[in-house]
């Protein structure tokens, strides 16, 4: 397929995890009301699903440790799906208790790094999905899952298109059918995300697939272009490129939701998202934490904004 013959999606949904993968990599742990300002940030921009925190063990990653007094004390909007990423069901009972009605599940597809962090090979620890799974159930509860390191692992290489796929119908037979494709490594590139991308669209068309990025490597922005060639139409991205995984050394921050909301902007394409306010969220979040992060857009400017600035300097010229 050529370009002149490419379909661009006409909207696509943007995902923000800033608050949970953005900030659990960060050495400042933010107060619950500097975490709520962010939160209502995110909101005014016109973001539609919020990913709050993680309802980890507090002495595991210390960041989320105030993950369910924010869920108890956030204001919530009608139209706003507000997630967490939960690791077992103790963590889903207490997403539960504190009122979030969406969890994520997320497993590493590599045999290695998930047996080197939970000591389980993914398949064994997907069977502690199971309860997890018939509770949701129970008390009404919506569950997505995500596949860390799907597109590389810093034991194992590259991932086989098989190995994803086990992990892929174990989800199926949960009954979970919103699955993301997380590049928690930053290995993927825009050929390997296009092929493995469409496979999987292709090969799974009941799931409602998302793509999680990083930028570790400076592959993120054409990952997403990729992304949207292979079919892909909901990405995650985190304020100010802020982000990585405390278990994977090197790790860096998320895509910068600002960076994807400009790129697709300019590329015709909705996210009903005002990307001046999504870079307003991303000042604060850098504020907060004391240093600068990873987006583009946040250092340069939109690109409108260079074409204001060239028509005010011809208008300044032409008064003189």
């Amino acid at each position: 397929m050529t370009n002149a013959h490419m379909i661009w999606p006409d909207k696509v949904t943007i995902c923000e995890v800033g608050l949970r993968d953005g900030l659990q990599n960060e050495k400042k742990i933010l107060n619950i009301e500097e975490k709520l300002q962010l939160l209502d940030s995110v909101v005014e921009s016109g973001i539609k699903i919020i990913e709050i925190g993680s309802f980890v063990h507090p002495k595991a990653i210390l960041q989320m440790a105030d993950t369910e007094e924010v869920a108890r004390r956030m204001k919530r909007v009608n139209g706003v799906e507000y997630r967490a990423l939960v690791p077992n069901l103790k963590g889903l009972e207490h997403a539960h208790a504190s009122g979030i009605t969406k969890a994520k599940l997320t497993v590493s597809v590599s045999k290695s790094h998930c047996i080197n962090n939970f000591n389980l090979p993914p398949l064994e620890m997907m069977k502690g999905f199971i309860p997890c799974a018939e509770y949701a159930d129970k008390n009404n509860m919506k569950l997505s899952g995500a596949m860390s390191s799907a597109w590389g692992c810093a034991f194992e290489g590259k991932i086989p298109i098989q190995q994803i796929e086990e992990i892929v119908q174990k989800y199926l037979e949960l009954g979970i059918t919103e699955l993301s494709l997380s590049d928690a490594t930053g290995m993927a590139n825009p050929r390997q995300v296009f092929e493995v991308g469409k496979y999987f669209i292709k090969t799974f068309p009941q799931v409602n697939w998302i793509l999680h990025l990083h930028d570790t490597r400076g592959m993120a922005i054409g990952n997403i272009v990729a992304g949207l060639q292979a079919g892909f139409n909901a990405f995650d991205g985190a304020f100010a490129g802020l982000g990585g995984c405390p278990y994977i050394p090197g790790a860096s921050g998320n895509i910068s939701t600002e960076d994807v909301v400009h790129l697709l902007h300019e590329m015709g394409i909705d996210t009903g998202v005002d990307l001046e306010k999504a870079m307003n969220t991303a000042r604060i979040a850098e504020k907060m934490i004391g240093h600068q992060g990873h987006s583009s857009v946040l250092r340069g400017g939109r690109c409108e904004d260079l074409t204001k600035e060239k028509a005010q300097y011809q208008n300044n010229k032409q008064l003189r």
